[in-house]
């Protein structure tokens, strides 16, 4: 998967930054329902941020219910959207 998440020093925290981006990319089709996400770890090191960045931007969608965690499996993209 190649996802383009732009980080930017706009003053707004970069989960939120991450969050916004990976929501966006969902409402676009560009994630597809059922894909898988890359995992915390991955993403972290792509974007140079912590596991703790990415893991509350992904507890955010969890929330609003754009991905579903499965244990040991990873994080997709519902179809509820």
């Amino acid at each position: 998967m190649n996802l383009v998440i732009p980080i930017s020093s706009t003053g707004e925290p970069l989960s939120r930054q991450i969050y916004h981006g990976l929501r966006d990319a969902v409402l676009a089709g560009k994630l597809r329902s059922g894909e898988r996400l890359p995992s915390t770890r991955e993403l972290a090191e792509q974007l140079h941020v912590s596991r703790t960045v990415v893991l509350l931007a992904y507890d955010q969608l969890l929330a609003e219910g754009y991905v579903a965690g499965r244990r040991g499996a990873g994080t997709y993209v519902t179809d509820a959207l």
